[in-house]
């Protein structure tokens, strides 16, 4: 067996890499999990500066707690910043610069450092300094507008569009591309992650196509919801069963699968889109959801259960891929042959003498940057 083949299951992608984590709630972290699970260090500075992120993306991440008001706690985190990779920081802009960890800062005292500031408006514009959520930054990318039935209210996909999509993967790409570039230049760089410009650039496909039949307006067109071989159908049992034959083939598949006898109309004739969504809707209300999905596995016919939560966890093929997935256990992804990793759990432990302590810090030193122990444990999901 040769070398590579032996450390199968054993090397990480970006082990020796240190991130520090700044950021709380959702975008920041899940983007500094994701690199945990690629085998970074993440520490989360907590304490003096807010609550602990949501606990689910707590793993893989050591918890320490500082007081960056202080001068104490600004010292050790510059002590921390000279032996780091990565700082990630999810501030209004100008936060940063207060506290005395901005870029301008940090990079004199490593030169090398990456530093991500993950915000909703970015850190220009005259937008940058609002408040806002995912639902604000999807508005405002255009993405909302598209979302939802024909003339009603704009419906939204839960915090998955800016926050984690527009936010945290990009976010993630900008650092792996960061840290690529060193090994060239031997040189950090700064990035200006705006959960905005993600959604914008999510929706590459979809501008050029608004306004024209392939996207019409709101709900209608042809991934929108009122194509009737992309949309979902309620089942007997009051479940939903996905339909997504875009293509002629496919279409054949399910026209047939359904049991019609006639030919298959030219299903991207709109004329004919009300005809068949009404003989659709009637013959998958003659039978239950995982019927229906029984019935068309294997046909190519691009149909799936909509399945909730609950199921989704059980469902035999995510079990299969992600044995180790449950409800506080994201899955690892993608799935990598050479280097990957056991999945770890979340770990609220104190371990702050402990990387201060291995950053030549003593213990007086240690005892003036920490923050009130409260701060350690204040999860902030769900906001009350």
């Amino acid at each position: 067996m040769s070398n590579v083949q032996a450390d199968v299951g054993k090397r990480m992608g970006l082990s020796g890499i240190r991130v520090l984590d700044l950021s709380r709630l959702a975008p920041g972290p899940y983007c500094t999990m994701l690199l945990a699970d690629m085998g970074a260090e993440v520490i989360v500075v907590g304490g003096g500066t807010g609550s602990l992120p949501i606990p689910v993306f707590l793993r893989g991440k050591k918890l320490i707690s500082l007081d960056l008001k202080s001068d104490a706690g600004r010292i050790a985190f510059h002590r921390l910043v000279e032996s780091s990779d990565v700082v990630v920081e999810g501030y209004r802009p100008g936060v940063t610069k207060r506290l005395g960890i901005d870029y301008d800062t940090l990079k004199s005292v490593n030169p090398k450092l990456i530093y991500c500031s993950l915000t909703g408006y970015g850190q220009t514009g005259p937008l940058s300094q609002e408040a806002g959520h995912d639902i604000n930054y999807a508005a405002l990318s255009g993405a909302l507008g598209a979302f939802g039935p024909q003339n009603d209210v704009p419906a939204f996909p839960l915090n998955l569009l800016a926050d984690f999509a527009g936010g945290s993967l990009f976010a993630v790409n900008g650092i792996l591309c960061a840290l690529y570039e060193r090994e060239r230049s031997g040189a950090g760089q700064y990035i200006d992650a705006a959960m905005v410009d993600g959604c914008l650039s999510l929706m590459a496909m979809h501008f050029p196509d608004w306004g024209h039949p392939v996207l019409a307006a709101r709900g209608d067109g042809l991934v929108a919801g009122s194509a009737p071989y992309y949309r979902c159908y309620a089942c007997a049992d009051g479940k939903y069963i996905a339909v997504g034959a875009l293509e002629r083939r496919f279409f054949e598949n399910l026209w047939s699968g359904l049991g019609y006898d006639a030919p298959p109309p030219q299903h991207l004739d709109r004329s004919m889109w009300a005809a068949i969504a009404l003989r659709f809707e009637e013959t998958f209300g003659m039978r239950s959801r995982d019927d229906w999905a029984a019935h068309f596995f294997g046909k190519d016919a691009c149909v799936a259960p909509v399945l909730d939560p609950e199921e989704a966890l059980e469902h035999p093929h995510n079990r299969m891929r992600h044995p180790e997935f449950y409800k506080e256990s994201p899955v690892k992804a993608p799935l990598m042959r050479a280097t990957s990793a056991p999945v770890s759990h979340p770990d609220i432990s104190d371990c702050t003498e402990a990387v201060l302590g291995a950053a030549g810090l003593g213990a007086n030193e240690i005892a003036k940057a920490k923050s009130p122990a409260e701060n350690i444990a204040g999860l902030a999901w769900p906001p009350l």
